[in-house]
């Protein structure tokens, strides 16, 4: 009997660091992004991302599910969660992964104060160096499963 084995070889990794002006660069970009999610700017927001994105989650019985979403889709959810009223306050404490200089996965833990009422998260995002900038691709947070759209 004869085997063959199919084999994958990805590119060299020299193990990617990022040097002090890329984690400033991506701190900044961060705090544009930032910036009009507490202004409600979800079209500003929109211009951040690369389409289709991509956004997986899980509901509260634990089933997972993955869509993804173009622009109109993405004005439409994220908009009644921007543009709902109250003042938003968002602290943020995020870990960035780089895995080439233009892939980096960020781990965020995260606390939204709504009128005074503050809720904690943690998510992930995918953010993709293109043309130059840096936008976020994917979007990874459970209990949006449940959520329209």
């Amino acid at each position: 009997m004869t085997q063959s084995r199919s084999r994958m070889t990805p590119p060299a990794d020299a193990g990617f660091v990022p040097d002090a002006a890329a984690l400033a660069e991506l701190d900044e970009w961060f705090r544009h992004y930032d910036a009009l999610a507490e202004a409600g700017d979800v079209a500003g927001a929109a211009d951040l991302a690369m389409f289709p994105l991509n956004t997986v989650t899980d509901d509260a019985a634990g089933e997972g599910s993955a869509r993804q979403l173009d622009r109109a889709a993405y004005l439409e959810m994220m908009g009644g969660l921007l543009t709902g009223g109250g003042d938003l306050k968002m602290e943020s404490r995020r870990t960035p992964y780089f895995l080439t200089p233009s892939l980096v996965v960020v781990f965020t833990e995260a606390e939204f104060t709504i009128d005074g009422e503050r809720q904690r998260v943690r998510y992930a995002d995918l953010l993709v160096r293109s043309g130059g900038r840096w936008r976020f691709q994917t979007m990874v947070q459970g209990g949006w499963g449940g959520q329209p759209g």
